[in-house]
This record gives structure tokens, sequence and C-alpha cells, in this order.
């Protein structure tokens, strides 16, 4: 059975989530850092004494429909040299008006409300410079809004007196009409009066808006004061270091995250059954919890044994019945191996003699011997071979710098101990090509530290070849002459194998065992024809007569020459020999 290949899709979400999860330790260490750099900004690097206060603005131009344009004019007219300059000229102060501008800031609270923040040395020094910031300000907004209104009454001044003499002309040409007596022209004078009344009209206009404007605004120098007096604000240091905090908190979460989702797209580390069976090409027959950390492993520890034991059982029940020697090959978890070693040899031994083979780079089974007491015998890579009814459990890695061709001399077979998450695709996939290289089949994968709640299936469905890497090739090249040589042991095997599929075994074991078919006997050849009584036909150009050429017979022909030529010579044709005779006679 073979279910339909499907195309991986570009980034695998379920993995990317399951590899964030896994990685919580990064971005929660990077949270924590963040919420400790902030908190720490907030001891080391306090915030200054500052002053604020709160100044109403009336503008000449107001009105209900303005959207904030003439306040947010005001703040900009707050930050520049000139105010900066005329605070300072009145606190009396040495400092330049650039560095000044640095330590204040305006803000536009509503159309009319502007609130002034400054930043000192002192409370008293930040109260006083907030408070020459309001003057200058105010100052200066009322002396705009005057010398607005100056140059209005300027211009309405200059108007009053163009109309002053215009009027002045018109006078002079009715008093000229009105000379003329009898000969004046009544249509021109009656357009003289009406332009004198119209432009004394207009003067009278002028002069009342000249007073207007004369006074000013009353209303912009009279509304425009410090409603809320500066004064400083106090510190609080708890709201600042915890505001500090929570900055620093979320942006190390996003940092870690953000670290977290690319090392998982990009390192290409696979963590699901599913992918780690399939790379490897051996079903999950078990897997293990990580080693408990931290005060976990108070109440964790007999759990976690009570775990390996329990895989330790499942795989004895796997490798018991068969003779071969079989490994625990680590990748990732040696400590995990050698634990899982020992336990399945405290396993076999209760029916025989048992040892372990520690293979590993630093002797954990050794040392974990050490540690338990146990009374496992432990051997090494260079000691005797095991005793003919001694079954030994080889332990090794398959990590970067394994010598391959040593592997063999652990187990026929091999038990993969895989951590999740610890090598990436191209090495899985180099630790199933050299074990099939070395015609040593993998029995299954014990995944240790998987996650959770990760619920792929790691079993395998398609077919031999792929669920047992090297099993289907080095099974017949092992056992094919023994069974031809032991023909009579065929029906015991026969039995074994029924009796193995009965028992609820892992799916890669029901599968394993293929009876090899004997070659059928070989038939004798038949006997060679005697010599004489085989005739080729004439037609025929087969590819012995290039290794015994025969000279076809000759047609008999018309001409008298070519009658008494012989026709054929050769045992073929000795058959014509009568007839030739009695033709010549």
């Amino acid at each position: 059975m073979s279910t339909p290949t499907e195309t991986a899709p570009l980034v695998d979400l379920q993995r990317l989530f399951v590899t964030i999860r896994r990685r919580k330790r990064l971005w929660l260490a990077t949270a924590l850092l963040g919420l400790i750099a902030g908190a720490a900004v907030a001891v080391v690097l306090p915030a200054p004494p500052t002053a604020v206060t709160k100044v109403i603005v009336v503008h000449q131009d107001d009105s209900p429909t303005d959207s904030g344009t003439l306040m947010r004019t005001d703040v900009a007219v707050l930050s520049t040299t000139n105010i900066a300059e005329g605070a300072l000229k009145k606190l009396g102060s040495t400092e330049s008006a650039e560095d000044f501008m640095k330590n204040y800031a305006g803000l536009g609270l509503t159309n009319n409300v502007m609130q002034i923040t400054v930043k000192a040395k002192s409370d008293a020094e930040a109260v006083a410079q907030a408070k020459a910031l309001a003057d200058t300000f105010i100052a200066d907004h009322v002396q705009r809004s005057q010398a607005a209104a100056a140059a209005q009454s300027k211009a309405i001044l200059d108007q009053r007196k163009n109309a002053q003499d215009e009027l002045t002309k018109v006078d002079q040409q009715i008093s000229d009409e009105t000379g003329k007596g009898r000969n004046a022209n009544a249509s021109t004078l009656e357009g003289l009066y009406g332009r004198r009344a119209a432009l004394a009209s207009q003067i009278s206009d002028f002069d009342s808006r000249a007073q207007q404007a004369g006074i000013g605004s009353p209303q912009v120098a009279a509304g425009t004061q410090i409603v809320d007096a500066p004064r400083a604000l106090p510190k609080a240091f708890l709201k600042t270091t915890a505001t500090n905090a929570g900055i620093g908190f979320a942006l190390g979460l996003a940092v870690g995250l953000a670290f977290a989702a690319v090392g998982a797209v990009s390192r290409d580390r696979p963590v699901l059954r599913r992918e780690i069976s399939t790379h490897l090409g051996a079903s999950v027959l078990a897997q293990l919890p990580a080693k408990p950390r931290g005060p976990a492993r108070l109440w964790r520890r007999s759990r976690a044994v009570s775990e390996r034991q329990r895989v330790a059982t499942t795989l004895v029940r796997a490798i018991k019945k068969d003779k071969p020697q079989v490994s625990l090959l680590e990748l990732g978890a040696p400590k995990v191996a050698a634990a899982l070693a020992l336990d399945i040899a405290e396993e076999l031994a209760a029916d025989g003699k048992a040892s372990v083979l520690d293979d590993l780079p630093g002797e954990d089974v050794r040392k974990l011997v050490t540690e338990t007491k146990s009374e496992v015998a432990v051997v090494g890579a260079g000691d005797p071979a095991a005793e003919p009814d001694e079954r030994r459990v080889g332990v090794g890695t398959v990590s970067p710098g394994t010598a391959w061709t040593d592997l063999e001399h652990l187990g026929k077979e091999t038990v993969l101990v895989v951590k999740a998450g610890h090598a990436n695709t191209l090495w899985l996939h180099t630790v199933a090509r050299q074990l099939a290289d070395q015609q040593i089949p993998i029995v299954g994968v014990v995944l240790v530290d998987p996650d959770p709640r990760d619920k792929s299936d790691g079993t395998l469905w398609d077919g031999l070849h792929t669920a047992l890497r090297g099993r289907a090739k080095s099974a017949p090249a092992v056992h094919r002459v023994s069974v031809v040589e032991h023909e009579d042991r065929i029906d015991e095997l026969a039995a074994r194998i029924a009796e193995r599929v009965a028992v609820v075994d892992p799916p890669t074991r029901r599968i394993t065992p293929v009876r090899p078919v004997a070659p059928p006997p070989a038939k004798p050849p038949a006997p060679l024809p005697e010599p004489g009584k085989v005739s080729v036909p004439d037609h025929l150009d087969a590819p012995t007569k290039k290794f015994a050429p025969v000279k076809p017979p000759k047609r008999p022909t018309p001409f008298k020459r070519d009658h008494a030529e012989p026709t054929h010579k050769g045992e073929l044709n000795a058959g014509l020999e009568p007839e030739k005779s009695a033709e010549v006679s």
C-alpha cells in the first residue's frame, strides 16, 4: 500500500510552529533580556527633572471649523531660535539656543491650548525655563498680533488719504462748474455731487476702521495667557521602570520569535515524526521525552525511567527472537542510547547471558554502569567476540565523524536513537545511505525529545524496500546459502514466520521475514543427434555457418559442359551419388 505523492509546500506551517514552540528557551530568553534591559535603563538613566505649563492661545482669525492648523503653527513658532533666545535672555543664561531647543517641546492639546514641557538639571531650573518660555511666547504672539493690526491701520489710513485727495479734486471741479453760472451743465454737476457723496462716505468708513485697527486686537492680548502655572512633574520611578521594562520585553520577544522563525526555515532540521521516518527510511517504533531539567528532575525522574524501561521492553520483544546481533546507534542522544542499551541488556540477561558493547566516544555506558552499579557486563570494541549463547547489544554513534565501516561490528541490524531537531535533512539522508551501503537494516527509530503536540504518523507504508532500508538487499545475501543448503528447515522457518506475524509487533517487523524460494533443479541437456542425421535447409544462413561453411549445390544448366561437373560434396548430400553415377554411365 502506498500513499499518493503530494507536492511539498514552500513553508510547512506545522513544522514552523513546532520549531518555534521547541525553541521557546530562545525567545523567552530574549524577552527576559529585553525586560531586564528596559528596567536597567530606567535605573541607570533616570528621567531628568521636568516642568510643564499650559498656555491658552487666542487667534485673531480663529474659527470653529479650524482643524488645528493655527495651533500647529504656534507649536512650530515655539520651536524657533527667536523664542529660545528670548527665553534665555530673560533667564540670563549663556546657553546656546540650539542646545536649549533640544530640552523643551510644545504640544497642542486643543485648537487653543498648548502644553510646554521643559527638561533641566533641577526642578527649579525647569520651572523657571518653562515660565520664561511661556512669557516669551505670549509676548511674541501678542506682538505679532499688534503688528498685524498696525499694518492694517496704516493701510486703511493710506486708503483714506487717497479718498480725501480725490474728494478735494471733486470739490474743485464742482466749484469750477458752478462758476459758469447759466452755462453750467446740470448733468455734470449732478454726477460730481454723487461722486462727492460717495467719497465722503468712504472717508467716514475709513476713519472708523482706522480707529478700530489702531486700537489693535484687545481680545488677543487679553486672552493669550498662562492658564496652568509651571510646575515640576513628580518622579514616578516605578511607573517609568514598568513602562521601560514592558517595552523592552515586547521588543525582546519580537526579536526572539523572528530569530526562531528564520532559523526554522533556513536550518531545515526535521522535528516531526513523519519527516524523520521519511528521511531515514524507517518507521518510528517508540519515543522518549527529553531529560528533565531544573526542579522538574525531582518529580519527573521516576516517570522518565519507567518510560525508558517500557521502550526497552518493546525493543526486546522486537529483537529477542532474532539471532543476529542488534545495535543502538545514537544521533544527538548518547546518554539516552546508553541507558536504553543497558535496560535492553538487563531484559535479555533474564533469559541468558547478555552484555553491552560500548563504542560511544564518551564511554557513556561504562559511566552509567558505574553510577547505577549495574551487573551487566560492558565490553569495548577491542575485546573478544561474543560467545555463541551470549546476546550482545552494541552501542555506537552516527554523528559526523563516524567510522561507517566499523558499524557492522556492532550489529547486523540497528535501531536508531534520534533526537528530534538535532540533525538536518542532508545528514539524515547520509545516515540512511551509509547504513544501506553497509547492508545494515534499520529495525526502527526511537525518537527522543519529540514535540508533545505532534500528531503526525511516523510509520512508512511504501513497502519493504523503503520501510526497512537495506534489509531487502541484505536478507537474500545473508540467508540464501543457508536456506538452500538446509532445505529441511524451510518448514521450521515458515512456522516461525507465521508465529511472528501472529504476535503483535511493530509494523516494520511484520513484513520483514520473507521466505526465500529455492531455485528449481536444472534440467539435463538434451543428447546431440548422430552425425549425418541432421539436415540444414539451404535458405537459412545461421551463425554456425560461419564456423562450418557448406558449399551449396549447383542447379542443372542447359549447357553440356556443366553436366559433367560434380553437383555437391559432403555428408549432407551423400544420397545423390548413385543418381550421378547412373547418369554418367
